[in-house]
């Protein structure tokens, strides 16, 4: 019993100490300008004013909309196009033999080993080269580099979870290689391919290292650089920031527990079906 009420009050310091910083972030957007930068802080604001969070939606004072819009088009684009690719790259991995597959699905490990960091230069160059310098899709084809290896990863472990023999008896019935992928893998896959997604739009969505050096004008401003930026205006103000952040980070919240139901539903099926 003692080790049990150990444990959940373990848990609950844990839970304070991690959601703490974004207690405080809500708290500060629903404060006023002069009560969030005084010296006498309060837990909870004294006035409640949703001042901030209609501010953030003026186009006059922050062009939040525009670059949320930015975002969304490559975030979504940039996952679409990965998944896609992935899905026949994990597939031909799983399932072919081929030489190099082996060296092929090892050196997806190495990713790991370096930091984004070192490719900005040799994608600076390739971006530069094919004049695709200050544009999304120069952003796009750097999110599709950042996030295939690990979506081939991803689903190359869940595709070898499937049983070789529902695809030969779909063979027997006449289905070919890239039918039984849309026919019996993908199906299958659903919830992998679900988190898989979410995975990309997240690492695109929340990037600012590529987006803060690929792109120089705010006309392609994604939402991470926006926010930046907003800090060296006259109009920067805590209380916005704050309340630009939360919008910002309510998209991949919302995708995080559609995609984690999705993945509890199918398990919970499969366990009935099963």
């Amino acid at each position: 019993m003692a080790r049990r009420a150990s444990f959940y009050i373990g848990v609950i310091v844990l839970l304070c100490i991690c959601l703490f910083p974004f207690f405080i972030m809500l708290m500060t957007a629903f404060k006023g300008s002069e009560e969030a930068i005084s010296r006498n802080q309060t837990f909870f604001p004294k006035d409640w004013t949703l001042q901030h969070f209609i501010d953030i939606f003026n186009p006059a004072i922050f062009p939040y909309l525009h670059y949320l819009q930015n975002s969304f088009i490559v975030s979504v684009t940039a996952s679409v196009i990965s998944v896609g690719i992935a899905i026949f790259g994990a597939y031909a991995l799983s399932r072919l033999n081929f030489r190099g597959r082996l060296a092929i699905n090892a050196s997806f490990y190495t990713v790991y080993m370096f930091s984004g960091i070192l490719l900005v230069v040799p994608l600076f160059k390739v971006i530069a080269g094919l004049g695709l310098y200050d544009t999304k899709t120069s952003l796009i084809i750097v999110m599709i580099v950042q996030t295939l290896p690990t979506a081939i990863l991803m689903l190359n472990s869940y595709f070898e979870t499937i049983p070789k023999d529902l695809e030969e008896a779909a063979k027997i019935d006449g289905l070919n290689r890239v039918k039984v992928i849309f026919y019996i893998i993908i199906p299958l896959s659903f919830t992998g391919i679900v988190s898989v997604f979410v995975y990309c739009f997240m690492v695109a969505w929340n990037d600012f290292l590529f987006a803060s050096i690929f792109f120089s004008g705010a006309e392609n401003f994604t939402l991470p650089v926006g926010l930046y930026a907003l800090f060296s205006t006259p109009d920067y103000v805590w209380g916005r920031m704050m309340a630009a952040s939360i919008i910002t980070a309510l998209p991949v919240v919302i995708m995080y527990a559609i995609s984690e139901n999705l993945i509890k539903g199918n398990v919970t099926d499969g366990g009935v079906k099963g």
